[in-house]
């Protein structure tokens, strides 16, 4: 693998700008107008989310991140999209170097809600 260019430098108050929390996936479902979204319900600690997700193409079953913990960006604008909302952003690692992506999961089991960084 060729490693991408690094990006342009930014201030860490534009990194401080970003919520990652954990989350445990708690259901995973087809999003039936689209051919790479997934969506998932997501359990926050002190609230759930659903959270689209372009992972069905990527995975050979989607449906194994169920009941996995991972982090999610929380602070994003509601977007719609293939008729359903999604509030957040899964992050995998892998996707943007056309590699077989994984999830980014904390290491040991963490209360849902924990923040990133």
């Amino acid at each position: 693998m060729q490693n991408a260019p690094i990006k342009d430098l930014i201030e860490f108050s534009d990194f401080e700008k970003l919520d990652i929390r954990v989350g445990t996936i708690i259901n995973v479902a087809d999003v039936e107008k689209s051919k790479k979204l997934m969506k998932l319900a997501v359990d926050f600690g002190d609230h759930q989310r659903s959270i689209l997700a372009g992972i069905k193409q990527e995975r050979e079953n989607p449906l194994e991140i169920k009941g996995k913990q991972a982090l999610f960006v929380v602070n994003l604008p509601e977007q719609k999209m293939a008729g359903e909302v999604s509030q957040g952003m899964l992050f995998d690692i892998g996707y943007a170097d056309n590699l077989t992506p994984c999830l980014a999961m904390p290491e040991t089991p963490m209360p849902n809600g924990s923040r990133a960084g």
